[in-house]
């Protein structure tokens, strides 16, 4: 596959918040392709579940040739190695985590699996700070 431009969402609301973003992007970055862009840190509430627990959220844009379902099950594995042991896909619940990355725009394309929604909805349309991130990677 060829080199695609791909905007991922990164959260954190456990132990050392922006150690685990910047963990998680080094991660990228060996793993799956360069950073391209990113964003400044932004702290949030909790979205769709009670916690004290404040995250702080990242954008960025990558660049790599892995297909969607490939770059999913890396983002997943680096997820399982920074300590995330529950999948919200599996236990259909949020809870506070380590880690959270999920791929919001991957080109172009549109792409739906029982796994993995492109465009990711809830960020592009529906998630206040998801938007104001958003919206920050697109005026750079």
């Amino acid at each position: 596959m060829s080199q695609q431009l791909v905007t991922l969402l990164l959260g954190s609301n456990l132990g050392d918040r922006k150690k685990n973003l910047r963990t998680a992007m080094l991660f990228i970055e060996k793993e799956i392709g360069p950073i391209e862009q990113r964003t400044e840190y932004l702290n949030t509430e909790p979205v769709e579940f009670v916690s004290n627990n404040i995250f702080c959220n990242i954008a960025l844009r990558i660049k790599t040739h892995l297909s969607p379902v490939e770059l999913l099950n890396l983002l997943k594995n680096i997820e399982h190695l920074m300590g995330r042991e529950e999948d919200t896909l599996i236990s259909k619940e949020y809870s506070d985590r380590v880690i959270d990355i999920d791929i919001v725009l991957f080109g172009n394309l549109h792409f739906y699996s029982e796994r993995l929604q492109i465009p990711h909805v809830r960020h592009f349309y529906e998630r206040e700070f998801s938007r104001k991130l958003l919206d920050e990677l697109t005026k750079h």
